[in-house]
């Protein structure tokens, strides 16, 4: 007996069993790619696990306290670390993220909000997109005409331009992208309220695009962290420490961990090989820290 009130398509369907066969022809096609998007997300983890597992089997085994207080050891000598390398690329990556992260947000702000039509905003959006096809040797290269060419000596700050030419681009469109996510009432309603645009962009906009915002910028340091190139030809490479005499000697060859890597991978000494192999699992846990911590900054913003 049917339901008063209740329509009788509605009860019909309550009562349906809808069962899905592979005869059909919408099914078949929804199992097919189904089982072929988690096919291709197997294949896709497997070279991303087995670099992961080579590294902590071949550097794991290298892993000591020695690593992290000592200089590199010279071409017959046993043991040494890199700490020295450790400390560089932090310096620089830190100087590239303070060129690159705030130029970048600024840029982002004036192709979101202030003139997103405009043709300046045009051809600023089709110079970065071509910057991040950049090759990273010539980043390297601006950066030593302009920077060590000028000073005379290789140096941090010329490391920290290069990569923050290659960082730049990235965190200018991500930043962008996050702030078109900003819904729009939002806006509209800070604008109701009595803000004026650079209050709403300030006080909206910019905290509700930070989590994708910083998605940009740990991506960028990821990068920059393990570029080689452009150190080559900036910051070379040094035994010694960057702090010396209670002071932040950033005006010499400074040594990274992607140059170290490079140098000691080509070495016929086992110590050597062994501590690029340590040096790379280093440089992998250090970008994936970035990247934990930045997560755990956004979730706390939000």
């Amino acid at each position: 007996m049917r339901q008063v009130g209740i329509p009788l398509v509605a009860q019909d369907i309550n009562q349906l069993q809808l069962k899905r066969s592979l005869s059909d022809r919408r099914t078949l096609i929804s199992t097919l790619l189904s089982i072929g998007t988690g096919m291709a997300t197997v294949l896709a983890c497997v070279p991303l696990f087995s670099v992961l597992l080579m590294l902590l089997w071949r550097g794991g085994k290298k892993l000591s306290w020695a690593l992290f207080v000592d200089l590199p050891p010279t071409a017959f000598e046993d043991g040494g670390g890199f700490g020295n390398a450790i400390v560089g690329t932090m310096v620089m990556v830190g100087i590239a993220a303070a060129l690159s992260v705030p130029f970048g947000v600024l840029a982002a702000v004036f192709l979101a909000e202030f003139a997103p039509e405009s043709r300046t905003a045009a051809a600023v959006r089709f110079c970065a997109k071509i910057l991040t096809g950049l090759p990273s040797i010539l980043a390297g290269v601006f950066a030593y005409a302009a920077v060590v060419l000028l000073t005379g000596t290789y140096s941090a700050p010329a490391g920290g331009i290069a990569l923050a030419l290659l960082m730049l681009p990235t965190v200018m469109l991500t930043a962008e992208e996050a702030m078109k996510m900003v819904p729009t009432r939002m806006k509209e309603a800070a604008i109701g309220m009595g803000c004026t645009r650079s209050q709403m962009v300030w006080r909206v906009v910019l905290p509700t695009a930070l989590p994708g915002m910083l998605t940009g910028v740990m991506l960028a340091v990821a990068r920059a962290s393990g570029e080689t190139a452009p150190l080559l030809f900036t910051a070379l490479f040094s035994n010694f420490w960057i702090v010396q005499d209670g002071s932040l000697a950033v005006m010499a060859p400074t040594a990274s961990l992607a140059v170290l890597i490079y140098n000691f991978s080509g070495m016929p000494f086992e110590n050597q090989i062994e501590m690029a192999w340590a040096a790379a699992l280093i440089l992998v846990l250090l970008v994936l820290a970035i990247n934990i911590l930045g997560q755990l900054l956004s979730r706390r913003r939000v």
